[in-house]
């Protein structure tokens, strides 16, 4: 599983995430995360589908997380905005791998791995 850290200067800076972003007027979930990896990570993705939703409230903004799980893509990802990348092992994932709003991935994402 890929994890990015969040650049200096954005929002929870530091804090370790999901890789994608916001969606832009009209666009879809899936066209967003073409979008935004490409942007971000330089790779090119071929196959995807959606996985969960969770919405989170921050003490400055409420989030809803769009997780779409990427099965194939083209390119080796790299952190194009100076972001570092890690992989991970779903079974080692841990809340103190992820953001807050990240967290309620790790279950299910574990469970269907199992």
């Amino acid at each position: 599983m890929l994890i990015t850290e969040r650049p200096a200067g954005k929002h929870l800076a530091g804090g370790w995430e999901f890789p994608g972003g916001k969606l832009a007027e009209g666009e879809s979930d899936a066209d967003a995360l073409q979008r935004e990896l490409r942007e971000e990570l330089g790779i090119e993705v071929t196959a995807q589908q959606p996985f969960m939703v969770v919405e989170h409230d921050y003490s400055d903004r409420k989030v809803e997380l769009r997780l779409r799980i990427v099965r194939g893509y083209a390119g080796e990802p790299r952190g194009l905005d100076g972001q570092r990348l890690r992989w991970v092992e779903i079974q080692r994932l841990t809340a103190d791998d992820l953001l807050e709003a990240d967290r309620p991935f790790i279950a299910a994402l574990q469970r269907l791995r199992n």
